[in-house]
């Protein structure tokens, strides 16, 4: 059972940056989902996949796995690149594209 670490990144529908400064320890599937056949609920038995763990750093969530003994991969960090915006470049005359209502 291997968990993967990783850090989620910032939700694409808000300009916030909540629950993203957070490492996240999930652990992989070892078992398919299967299909419920009366209801067509997708089940598993892995009862692993419902954990999910977080810490502050990638050190704290290595640790835990290195103390209980799971095997784990890490997932570097994406680091966003800050994109430069200013306000009155909107209404420069040299503009690319036209500014029009």
């Amino acid at each position: 059972m291997t968990a993967r670490i990783y850090r989620p990144a910032r939700n694409a529908m808000q300009s916030g940056k909540g629950k993203s400064k957070q490492w996240v320890l999930v652990h992989e599937a070892t078992a398919p989902r299967s299909i419920d056949p009366l209801m067509g609920y997708t089940s598993s038995s892995d009862m692993a996949q419902q954990i999910r763990l977080s810490f502050a750093t990638l050190e704290e969530a290595e640790a835990y796995a290195q103390r209980n003994g799971i095997p784990y991969s890490v997932q570097p960090a994406h680091e966003p690149t800050p994109k430069r915006v200013s306000y009155p470049d909107n209404f420069r005359s040299d503009r690319k594209t036209p500014w029009t209502h």
